[in-house]
């Protein structure tokens, strides 16, 4: 089972809140610690983030064919499944009982759903701050 590291930093975050309420210390002093936590929590997921881009960069740079494909292999794989469950099985049923119908878990219907997600968000981006460097030159 993956570990979220950004769920167990976001997890850690409500009690030590907590913790700093139930101080005696002034308001000042709870609302600077309190901006402190703040800050440690988005420098350690701006640094989760950049690890993440370093791992996709060094797949997409790789030497191997599998390295570099292997999302976009399993992506098409789960499409496959879900064009087979939606489009192909309902009309091959019709003419043909044992139909083969694939499994599709939540867990990899969550995983496409993000990745397809992260691809229109990724495009989006990268037209934006292409038009944004252009000057919105068309």
């Amino acid at each position: 089972m993956a570990i979220n590291v950004a769920s167990v930093i976001s997890g850690a975050i409500g009690p030590i809140f907590g913790l700093i309420d139930k101080m005696h210390t002034s308001k000042e002093e709870k609302a600077a610690m309190a901006l402190a936590l703040v800050n440690a929590q988005g420098k350690l997921q701006n640094e989760l983030v950049g690890f993440q881009k370093d791992i996709i960069i060094a797949e997409a740079t790789g030497e191997s064919y599998l390295q570099r494909n292997w999302r976009p292999i399993l992506m098409l794989t789960i499409v496959a499944i879900v064009a087979n469950n939606y489009l192909l099985y309902p009309y091959l049923r019709l003419f043909w009982q044992a139909a083969p119908e694939l499994a599709l878990p939540d867990a990899l219907w969550n995983l496409m759903q993000i990745g397809v997600g992260g691809y229109i968000v990724g495009r989006s981006t990268e037209k934006g701050i292409k038009l944004w460097k252009n000057g919105d030159k068309k």
